[in-house]
């Protein structure tokens, strides 16, 4: 290595940290200025103004929802077709298990539906409570406790739910 080498070493080094830093440097502004447009749509930003005229109201289509294609949207899908798919077994439970009753639809005591269910799921009353909204089942009362109401009697309504 000639005498010569040595400063010309020293120049490329030090431009190499300059470039370094500078890329640094375009770094952190384009993360600093996406950061502050996305505290604009942050209703605990301290910027409400700019959140408030984001948000949408009630009635506006989307409301109330999760932004269309992020993982909560996924993730709630993924729990409505669980729940769903809870709703079907439950119903195949209480149609091999109950006796049918006068209109030809099976029922079952919740008592016995528990005892049998409880193996399967310890959801049994949050996925009856669903399955009568969407009109899949009959029952007396809001709750269901057990010991209390072993005897309130669970119609199965629409056979090939």
């Amino acid at each position: 290595m000639a005498t010569g080498d040595a400063p010309r070493q020293r120049d490329d080094r030090a431009e190499a940290c300059v470039v370094s830093v500078k890329g640094l440097t375009e770094n952190w502004q384009k993360w600093s200025s996406e950061h502050r447009e996305s505290q604009k749509h942050n209703p605990f930003s301290g910027d409400g103004a700019a959140a408030a005229a984001a948000a949408l109201q009630p009635g506006q289509r989307g409301y109330g929802r999760p932004p269309e294609g992020s993982r909560t949207e996924q993730r709630g899908r993924d729990a409505h077709s669980h729940i769903g798919r809870e709703v079907q077994e439950l119903c195949a439970v209480i149609r091999d298990i109950g006796r049918s009753g006068g209109d030809g639809r099976p029922a079952v005591d919740f008592g016995t539906l528990f005892e049998r269910y409880v193996t399967i799921s310890d959801k049994l009353v949050g996925v009856l409570l669903r399955a009568r909204k969407q009109g899949l089942v009959h029952f007396e009362g809001e709750m269901l406790w057990q010991g209390r109401d072993d005897h309130v009697v669970i119609t199965l309504l629409q056979l090939h739910a």
